[in-house]
């Protein structure tokens, strides 16, 4: 059989023909296709997003438990005293007075400075006093009732008042004249001009040299003046109840001002009426209960003059 011999120049023909004959069958193959059925979308393909492409998480779910704050506890030398610093100031600026202090209920709505933070703290079982420094809290309880009941509760207080901005304390006009808390004059330890020599510097001596020792032991000292030798001083906070608040008073006030000034002769401690009223009721019970258990009795209370004082 004869082959048939192709010249070089037919390929290339062929060749360059084959593009216009595949568009042409393209075309044809379109127009059937919009002939027999509408083009639809595939559910499995879709057209590219120009948008740039992010990963999209769910957002995480927060639990908000109630909000707290550091409050920092310290003991003081009274273990029926604790010290309360919340980190910021509780006294406010408005107030000359470097402390106030509510020894009843009915003080924290007193005028001038009535304190609602004061009245719930007074309201805890065992409770009998409540004392603001410039920025820590003061609050004595009775020697019956457990810290381990009190402080929870007062922690909880606190807490709450400062979170929130809750007034601590409030200013009010005082025309009866009731001063329902202790503490609401002027700082007795201030710069005064009509002062002698000699109380000038008392004052200085015990605002710069004593006052920092009380405060840091949850209390302050006012000075209520020099009579004939003898510094009237008294003790707020934790060291107005505190058993060695007369130890204070002697070893360490009294030696330093003796010390310093020679026209002091001593240190005295200014009692209120009640606390008179208290220490003379005490001593009627340290008689009595020496009375009835004889020269022999066992040691059961602590004090000079007390049942635990042994006679070298």
């Amino acid at each position: 059989m004869a082959s048939m011999i192709l010249p070089r120049s037919v390929p290339r023909s062929l060749s360059r023909a084959a593009p216009s004959v595949r568009s042409q069958v393209s075309k044809a193959a379109t127009r059937c296709m919009h002939q027999n059925s509408p083009i639809t979308a595939s559910p499995l393909r879709r057209r590219p997003n120009t948008q740039q492409w992010s990963l999209r998480l769910p957002a995480p779910v927060v639990s908000l438990g109630r909000r707290t704050m550091f409050i920092q506890t310290e003991s003081t030398p009274n273990p029926d005293a604790l010290k309360f610093n919340p980190n910021q100031r509780v006294m406010p600026e408005s107030i000359s007075s470097p402390f106030l202090e509510y020894l009843t209920p009915r003080s924290t709505l007193a005028p001038p400075h009535p304190s609602p933070l004061a009245a719930k703290l007074l309201n805890i079982d065992g409770v009998t006093s409540v004392f603001f420094g410039t920025d820590y809290i003061t609050v004595t309880k009775d020697s019956a009732t457990p810290w381990a009941h009190v402080k929870p509760e007062v922690f909880a207080i606190i807490n709450e008042f400062m979170l929130s901005g809750q007034t601590i304390v409030n200013t009010v006009e005082d025309t009866a004249g009731e001063s329902g808390q202790e503490g609401t004059e002027m700082d007795s330890l201030a710069y005064d001009e009509n002062d002698s020599e000699v109380v000038g510097m008392i004052k200085e001596l015990l605002d710069t040299r004593i006052r920092p020792a009380i405060q840091e032991d949850g209390g302050d000292i006012e000075f209520r003046g020099f009579h004939e030798g003898q510094v009237l001083l008294k003790l707020r906070g934790a060291c107005r109840t505190c058993d060695s608040s007369t130890v204070t008073l002697k070893n360490g006030i009294e030696s330093m001002l003796m010390h310093y000034i020679e026209e002091v002769q001593g240190v005295q401690q200014v009692m209120d009426q009640e606390e008179e009223i208290a220490i003379k009721e005490f001593a009627k019970f340290e008689e009595k209960l020496r009375q009835q258990k004889g020269p022999n009795a066992a040691p059961s209370t602590v004090g000079k003059g007390s049942l635990d004082t042994v006679e070298g």
